[in-house]
């Protein structure tokens, strides 16, 4: 009998953990990614913030599947999927299967607008370069800047989107300049940089508990960030941003306001919801066709008439459920139905900060800024990246330094497009 081919349509969290998941099962595995390697997007604002270096979070895929046997990485992107042929079409060939995981995540979602010129999300190593050199260069452009009004706009930076990623992003970048660099520059004071976090809802960290919301804010504020809710941005351009009729100037303006699926989704022919996520059956397999599988963040599912949220460890474990059930498949058995287990949540404030829920228990402070620590550590890639970046947060931590503050890359003023 042939051995059964199973392909993977990303390596991302989903589509690692389905990999090794099927690390001793009678079967092919290949992996394929349009990049060589994994990136560990929950600390990926620490590289646009100058905290930690782009290697200290990523991994080669080959080097994650290096003893497993049973595993191929190919470096492709897939074009179309052809479902009744079982076939993926690639940008340089074709790619047959006879199970398929569809694992290739979300991008960052504008609703529509040209904002992402004025002000780019963080999904990959290249929008945290990107961010890095912006947030750097602003400071670098303040120093020779003899205008005091314009000074302070380029001294002005404004996040978007008040979930997790954006209020990491606004304690950091308020961090550099009363920290990290405050002794750095001779023209200006950096402890007079101004952050401002929109938020469209009436609080921060919407999916977490009022009482932990009210606490991540207050701890915003300690830190010098200014924080709007219930405020939709109507405009981004090159001097800052709108609200309403109000205008506030800024030459740095990040976004962390909303996601979208993969296209890759659409492509399918099967039901999305408005985002492009699939909806999928209780086993995480598509209409119509029982030996395809969409897990993380392209996929759609609801538990407790809710859909389950698109953050790491459901990535994590409907990737190994759907290795599972492929198996049971195979084995001519009945498929089980993915059922998230919810370990608890955790959000970075800031220095020795943080808010979050674990077994049931919220917690604030340094001790949930030490859980997130030690959580985010255990779930790195490597063994030499849990090392270098626990020496860089121990650095980072006793010396109020950040190792990364580089400015690479094309030459870039503030307040211009990419």
């Amino acid at each position: 009998m042939p051995v059964p081919h199973v392909v993977i349509l990303g390596g991302g969290f989903a589509g690692l953990s389905a990999a090794r998941a099927l690390r001793r099962a009678a079967v092919t595995v290949t992996i394929v990614d349009r990049r060589n390697h994994h990136l560990f997007q929950p600390l990926l604002y620490q590289v646009a913030t100058a905290a930690l270096n782009p290697g200290d979070i990523a991994y080669p895929i080959r080097s994650v599947l290096r003893h497993q046997a049973n595993a191929r990485t190919l470096l492709a992107s897939a074009d179309s999927i052809d479902l009744s042929l079982r076939k993926i079409v690639l940008a340089d060939g074709e790619l047959n299967y006879d199970f398929l995981i569809i694992a290739t995540g979300a991008t960052h979602s504008y609703f529509g607008k040209d904002w992402e010129k004025w002000a780019p999300g963080l999904k990959t190593i290249e929008d945290a370069l990107e961010i890095r050199r912006r947030v750097l260069s602003a400071f670098e452009a303040a120093e020779r800047e003899l205008d005091p009004e314009k000074q302070r706009q380029l001294l002005t930076f404004v996040v978007v989107g008040g979930g997790p990623t954006g209020v990491e992003l606004a304690g950091s970048l308020s961090e550099i300049g009363r920290l990290t660099v405050a002794n750095d520059f001779r023209s200006f004071d950096p402890r007079s940089v101004r952050v401002v976090l929109i938020e469209g809802a009436s609080r921060v960290l919407p999916p977490y508990s009022p009482s932990l919301s009210k606490k991540a804010k207050t701890a915003l504020e300690r830190l010098g960030v200014e924080v709007r809710t219930d405020s939709l941005v109507t405009a981004i351009d090159a001097d800052g941003v709108c609200i309403g009729k109000e205008q506030i100037l800024a030459r740095t303006v990040l976004w962390a306001a909303g996601v979208s699926a993969s296209p890759l989704g659409k492509l399918l022919g099967t039901p999305t919801d408005r985002s492009g996520r699939v909806l999928v059956a209780a086993d995480l397999s598509i209409q119509g066709h029982t030996e395809v599988f969409v897990v993380g963040d392209l996929m759609n599912l609801q538990q407790g008439g809710q859909p389950i949220p698109g953050i790491a460890p459901v990535a994590i474990q409907s990737g190994r459920a759907a290795a599972k059930n492929i198996l049971r498949r195979i084995n001519g058995k009945q498929t089980l139905p993915f059922h998230y287990v919810d370990k608890g949540s955790l959000a970075t404030i800031g220095r020795a900060s943080a808010v979050g829920k674990v077994a049931g228990f919220e917690l604030s402070g340094y001790l949930a800024w030490f859980l997130w620590w030690l959580v985010h550590i255990a779930f790195l890639v490597g063994f030499r990246n849990r090392l270098v970046v626990m020496l860089s947060w121990a650095w980072q931590y006793f010396a109020f330094s950040r190792g990364a503050r580089l400015i690479t890359g094309r030459g870039w003023e503030p307040g211009q497009p990419q």
